[in-house]
């Protein structure tokens, strides 16, 4: 199958901390996948590096044939122009409205006169099931609502790839499940390519194709929604089903015993 975004032996360090070491990953076109991971391994780097915001230290990262470390500034933005972007919480601009905010792009990347994109706008609110809300500010919507303009904005120029940073974070029960069936849904319908990144497992797994576990800058694990369920190495069975002790400690390293560091006697 072709893949649009293609890793290959990719390191990444800021400064002298590694971030990523040797990571090989291969995202299908028309697809979902997970990558997980506890905060700190290195997923949101990941986009970065996928978005050309900054570079690997070695190794290449493909998006779609082209090599995107050694792409000049030109290239880079028609690259980033088939890119949609859902940053976490939304990332709204507070100043300007529910219509206003899924127009920026289109207003910023295309010569289309404004009749054209009102009728795109709409579209797009339509899709995510708020095209009443086009007149509202930011500061008027709910979590769940914010998210799902967000993600209006992310698909106003029916991008190729779409990426997700935390798309779930903060988000109520009936909000998660809405916004998990968007970005499936929307993706199939665009015939996209998404890449979500995320914490919570139990609501990407029913929406992902493929996942890729990260832990200290490594892939430790990857596969289907259903393999990553039964698997029975030690860091992903305690990420999907959320033990409290593991490979990822309950306890913060310490050099002394409880009893040592309470006084206790022994003796």
């Amino acid at each position: 199958m072709d893949n649009l975004v293609e890793l290959k032996n990719v390191n990444f360090a800021y400064e002298t901390r590694p971030v990523l070491k040797g990571l090989n990953m291969q995202i299908p076109r028309g697809k979902v996948v997970a990558i997980m991971g506890g905060s700190g391994c290195g997923k949101t780097t990941l986009l970065r590096l996928i978005g050309g915001q900054i570079r690997a230290t070695q190794g290449e990262v493909n998006v779609a044939g082209q090599n995107v470390g050694q792409l000049d500034r030109d290239a880079m933005y028609d690259l980033r122009r088939r890119m949609g972007m859902l940053f976490q919480f939304g990332a709204l601009f507070t100043d300007l409205s529910v219509y206003e905010n899924v127009a920026f792009q289109m207003r910023e990347h295309t010569d289309l006169p404004e009749e054209i994109i009102r009728d795109l706008v709409l579209m797009k609110l339509h899709a995510v099931g708020l095209r009443g809300a086009r007149d509202l500010m930011p500061s008027e919507l709910s979590g769940g609502m914010a998210r799902r303009v967000a993600l209006a904005r992310a698909i106003a120029l029916d991008p190729m790839l779409i990426m997700y940073d935390e798309p779930f974070a903060g988000l109520d029960p009936i909000s998660l499940g809405v916004t998990g069936n968007l970005i499936r849904r929307l993706n199939d319908a665009l015939g996209a390519t998404s890449i979500v990144v995320t914490h919570d497992v139990q609501e990407s797994l029913k929406i992902v194709d493929y996942v890729y576990f990260m832990s200290e800058g490594v892939i430790v694990a990857q596969g289907t929604a259903e393999e990553m369920k039964k698997s029975d190495i030690p860091y992903v069975h305690q990420f999907v089903w959320g033990e409290m002790d593991g490979p990822v400690p309950f306890h913060y390293e310490m050099n002394k015993t409880y009893a040592e560091d309470m006084g206790l006697d022994h003796a």
